[in-house]
This record gives structure tokens, C-alpha cells and sequence, in this order.
């Protein structure tokens, strides 16, 4: 491994653009898009395919202020670094620990899921010593993975990106000689109530996207490849969403009323061989997503240890593998415990305000990263959106979609989480600050 390898936090440099691609399409299409359309269409009925690509779009204003911020830096951190350097450590370390809440406890929600996805067909998978074995099995093989090599961890976020789209290509090639285009004429008036749940739905079905700046310090070229990757995805994305939307909506007989509707059409189109790969798309999906929370949760302990705003043990770089040891271990360690007692379900709560924080908190950084760059405060951008301020402006409007529909509870929660990181900042800086005081002694210059 060569100096030139290496980024100056140690890590190996070693994610190519594609990489960075997989990690993101693995983090947005999830084990949701098996399900999801369903719901969609059961609020907005023909017109949730429109929706998707409105959804598309507020994405991409917002990805693209994550691609031009990110074009800037080639440190570990994301929205995180990001946030940092344009408003300073507080709202950088808010962000930060948003961002890792939400990733552990998502990493403990969609480890349930898996067991409740195997236990279909093997029942003892799906609640007590089973369902615990299964989860401690599941962790650990990801966090193994994870500490064994970024490069190795890359490999399979590539399978399980292809594995995953698979059945979901079947189902567009085989559905597209079955669609009856009578499915699409019919446009009822949406009511507000059903406005706002698919709203809901739709923007937290599209999201994730975000960590594809986390690990920058692992790209060869994160300048460069971030922007393109990030376009991407959503891109890419953007599209899989609506398209398996208007076939499974000319191919369904009730798509409004089923629970799982991807695999109703593929056993209905290719029988119980259809179905079969479906579920097994779908767990595949979710255990690439889980490989990409441990991936992106284990990096923003990293960048916070990095700048001492975490214990420095969150900073040791395993020897030989050039991974993040210790906040791959804690971050995945955290996670199963929450998975095997259930905690996740109070935890997830906070996502709406945890998004907002990173969406919002990025948008924002972008415009006032552009008045930095003219003092030659931070380096210039390599990729910048066209239009001056309207996009940042227009992606931190449709940041608050993330708001609507939230409860009351929601945000009480995500309030408390973000000042649950205001106490943890605080304790960080006390810190850093006693012991220096503690050695200057009476007669130190001041």
C-alpha cells in the first residue's frame, strides 16, 4: 500500500465512483420499494407515479447541494464536515449526531425486518432464542466484514446492489407484457389527508442518499465522484421507483390492497418461483442497507473522534486493514442491542428531525460555503450548481416536506435527541479544555 493511497486520516483510498454509486442505491432501495407502492397508490391511487417523480425531483435539488458542498472536501464526514466548516463545531456535531442516531437505529429496525422476512419460511427465525441468534449472526457478519477491508466491504455493497435490482428488473421486463393501460386514466381528486401520508411516505422511501459523502476519506477521488454519484443514484433511483410503480400498477388486480405487492405480481406472473426471488431480493436489499448504516455510522464517529470532538478511540485505524475498528464495533454493537430489545421502535421517532438536521443543515452550509470560497476560507468547488442561490434556496423549502405529517410525539423526540447532542458537545469541549488548564498552572501566559 503506497503513501498516495492513504488518505491523511489514515484510511485507505480505494472507492471508485461506481462504489460510491452502490452505496448510495443501496441506502435509498431498501426493503421499502417491495412495499411501498402499495401504500402509495392505496392514497393517491393513478397519480402516484407523478408523485414519485415531484419526490424525484425536490430529491435532486438536494442532492445536488450535497454534490457541490462535497465537491469542496476529501475528509470523512459528510453533512457533518460539511455543516462544520460553513456554521462551526456546535451545528456541525448536531448534525453528526443526528446523522449516527438515526443510523444505528435504523441499522436495528431493518435487522428486525430480515428476521420477520425469513421467518416466512422458517418460523423460528422470527421470535425468541431464534430471532435472537439470527440478529447476533446477521451484526456480526456485517461488522466483520466492515472491519475486514473498505475495499472488501465495497465488493459486497456491488453484489448486493445488483442482487437487489434483479428482481426488480424481472418484474419491469416480465410486467411490461401485461400492463393494461386503463390503469393509468384513472385520476380522482386526492383528498389533503392522503396528500400528506404519501408525502410522507415518498420522502423517507427516497431517502439515504446523504451518506454518500461519509466516506470521502476512503474515495480515490471524492471531489469528483461524490457530485457524480450522488447525481446518480438519484437519479437512477428516481427512475427504478417509477417504473416498478406504473408496471405493478397496469399488472396488479388490487394494488391499493395488498400487503406485499411486488411479490403478488411476480407469483402471479412466474408463480412461486417469482415470489421466492422477490423475498430473497428482499432480504438481500435489506442486508445491503444494513452494510451501508454500519459503513456510514462507524464514519461519523470517526470524523467526530478525528477532530476531537469524540474520544480518540473512535479514531484508531486497525493496522493492517485500515478500517475504523472501534466505531465499526461500537456503532454495530449499539445497533444489535437496540435490535434484541426492541429500543428502535422509540428511537426511530426521531428520523424526521434527524433528515431535516442533514438535508437542511447541508442546503444551508452550500450558500454560505460560496461566501467563504470568495475569502479563500475553504477550497473551491469543483462542481457548482447552476442558478446561483435558487437551488440551495428551493432544497431547504422542500427539506420541511420531511415535517409533514410528523406528530407531535416525532418531533418532541427529535427535539430532545438534539439537545441530548448539545450536552454531549458540551461534555466533549469540557474535555479538551480542563486538562490544558489543569497544566498551565498559576503563572501560564494568558
Amino acid at each position: 500500500m503506497t503513501p498516495e493511497a492513504r488518505s491523511g486520516e489514515g484510511l485507505r483510498r480505494v472507492l471508485g465512483r461506481w462504489d460510491l454509486t452502490a452505496i448510495g442505491v443501496n441506502q435509498v432501495i431498501g426493503g421499502a420499494i417491495f412495499l411501498i407502492p402499495a401504500q402509495v397508490y392505496f392514497h393517491l391511487g393513478a397519480w402516484s407515479p407523478i408523485a414519485m417523480l415531484v419526490t424525484g425531483v425536490c430529491s435532486m435539488l438536494v442532492a445536488l447541494c450535497f454534490a457541490e458542498a462535497g465537491s469542496r472536501f476529501e475528509s470523512t464526514g459528510g453533512a457533518y464536515l460539511y455543516s462544520r466548516e460553513a456554521f462551526g463545531p456546535l451545528i456541525g456535531m448536531e448534525v453528526a449526531w443526528m446523522q449516527w442516531f438515526t443510523r444505528v437505529a435504523s441499522l436495528a429496525s431493518v435487522a428486525s425486518g430480515i428476521c420477520i422476512a425469513v421467518a416466512f419460511y422458517y418460523p423460528a427465525a422470527g421470535y425468541g432464542l431464534g430471532r435472537d441468534l439470527l440478529l447476533t449472526v446477521i451484526m456480526s457478519a456485517l461488522m466483520l466484514v466492515n472491519i475486514w477491508g473498505i475495499k472488501q466491504s465495497s465488493n459486497f455493497v456491488n453484489f448486493l446492489a445488483v442482487a437487489k435490482l434483479l428482481p426488480l428488473a424481472t418484474l419491469i421486463i416480465v410486467g411490461a407484457w401485461f400492463i393494461k393501460p386503463q390503469a393509468y386514466l384513472a385520476l380522482t381528486p386526492i383528498a389533503p389527508r392522503d396528500l400528506t401520508a404519501a408525502a410522507l411516505l415518498l420522502v423517507f422511501a427516497f431517502g439515504g442518499f446523504d451518506i454518500i459523502g461519509i466516506p470521502a476519506g476512503e474515495s480515490r477521488s471524492p471531489r469528483r465522484d461524490i457530485p457524480f454519484a450522488l447525481l446518480t443514484t438519484v437519479t437512477g433511483v428516481t427512475l427504478i421507483f417509477i417504473t416498478v410503480q406504473v408496471v405493478l400498477m397496469g399488472t396488479s388486480t388490487d394494488l391499493a390492497h395488498t400487503q406485499t405487492p411486488v411479490a403478488d405480481v411476480m407469483h402471479r406472473l412466474l408463480g412461486p418461483v417469482g415470489a421466492l426471488a422477490v423475498a430473497f431480493g428482499a432480504v438481500l436489499s435489506m442486508i445491503g442497507n444494513n452494510m451501508g448504516q454500519i459503513l456510514s455510522g462507524s464514519r461519523v464517529l470517526f470524523a467526530l473522534a478525528q477532530r476531537n470532538e469524540l474520544t480518540p478511540a473512535f479514531a484508531r485505524v486497525h493496522e493492517v486493514r485500515r478500517t475504523p475498528v472501534v466505531a465499526i464495533v461500537v456503532t454495530t454493537a449499539i445497533s444489535l442491542a437496540l435490535a434484541l430489545t426492541g429500543s428502535y421502535v422509540i428511537l426511530a421517532s426521531v428520523s424526521a428531525i434527524a433528515r431535516l438536521t442533514a438535508y437542511a443543515g447541508t442546503a444551508a452550509a452550500t450558500l454560505k460555503l460560496r461566501h467563504m470560497d470568495r475569502d479563500h476560507r475553504v477550497p473551491k468547488a469543483t462542481f457548482v450548481i447552476p442558478g446561483g442561490p435558487v437551488v440551495p434556496i428551493l432544497a431547504l423549502a422542500s427539506s420541511t416536506l420531511i415535517l409533514v405529517g410528523a406528530t407531535w410525539e416525532q418531533l418532541a423526540y427529535g427535539v430532545a435527541a438534539l439537545l441530548v447532542g448539545v450536552i454531549l458537545f458540551t461534555i466533549a469541549k469540557q474535555a479538551q479544555t480542563t486538562p490544558k488548564e489543569e497544566s498551565a498552572g498559576p503563572s501560564a501566559p494568558r
